[in-house]
């Protein structure tokens, strides 16, 4: 695992499939991210509005594509990110009923642990399945994918610059550009254009504590503009890329092997 930033309590393991974040959440504004988030309180409690309705209580579980904001009693809270398309179907719907039963208290206790953890050793390699049997006590099934597909997300997942489109991807795969895209979200649950829209602003996470120019990093992850980026990343985070940036200035960031891997394969 790479090291990305400094010794802090505030730290970030990003993996193709999944991301444990301790940190600040900033402002509760609305955010509508295209991945499950499992929030859980370090201290105090967590303060949830969903569809205009609020929660309070130590761990919640939203859905993707679920708008909704987040608050914390204590500066840091963690968030567990699933992304969908890793997953069979109904495995979320089903893990959100899991964590927010009985059970709710030791989930939360079981994140809190592996928050531990994490402060305390560095791995030198992750795969989802330890995540979850880390975070969740099993490793939850996966969702077997279309090759073609399955090319579809690699080519995507390396921001090469160069703009990944259905076109491209489809002539891959030897199918008509209508066919791929029903093919696609048939087989991931989401429009490729969504998919492709959420993974170059999760691809952000990883620059998140470096002091960059951010016009430029918009440009090289794929945006057309400063204006199309900022819109994209408040949509998704309910931040500003700039309000992201000041608030991960003591943010640990590691990155898995495999996520590493593909990096450098781009």
């Amino acid at each position: 695992m790479e090291d990305l930033g400094r010794e802090s309590d505030h730290l970030m393991l990003i993996t193709p499939e999944r991301v444990f974040y301790a940190g600040l959440l900033g402002r509760p504004r609305k955010r509508i991210p295209g991945c499950c988030h499992v929030y859980v309180a370090v201290k105090g409690s967590l303060h949830l509005t969903l569809d205009d309705a609020f929660a309070k209580g130590e761990l919640f579980v939203t859905l993707p594509n679920q708008r909704h904001s987040i608050a914390s009693d204590y500066r840091t809270a963690i968030s567990v990110t699933l992304e969908p398309e890793s997953m069979s179907d109904g495995v979320i719907e089903a893990l959100a009923e899991r964590l927010t039963g009985p059970d709710r208290a030791a989930y939360a206790r079981k994140i809190l642990a592996a928050y531990a953890l994490l402060r305390q050793r560095r791995y030198n390699d992750i795969t989802t399945a330890e995540f979850d049997e880390m975070c969740f006590g099993e490793a939850l099934p996966r969702r077997v994918l279309d090759p073609r597909v399955m090319r579809a997300v690699a080519r995507i997942g390396r921001f090469t610059g160069e703009p990944v489109t259905a076109d491209t991807c489809a002539a891959e795969a030897g199918l008509s550009a209508s066919r791929f895209l029903h093919l696609f979200k048939e087989e991931t649950g989401i429009s490729f254009r969504s998919f492709r829209a959420w993974k170059r602003a999760r691809h952000l996470l990883h620059f998140a504590n470096q002091d960059l120019n951010l016009a430029h990093l918009a440009q090289d992850i794929g945006y057309p503009d400063s204006t199309h980026f900022s819109h994209s990343i408040r949509r998704f985070y309910g931040l500003k890329p700039r309000a992201i940036f000041v608030g991960s200035r003591d943010l640990a960031i590691y990155r898995s092997t495999e996520t590493v891997r593909l990096a450098e394969a781009s």
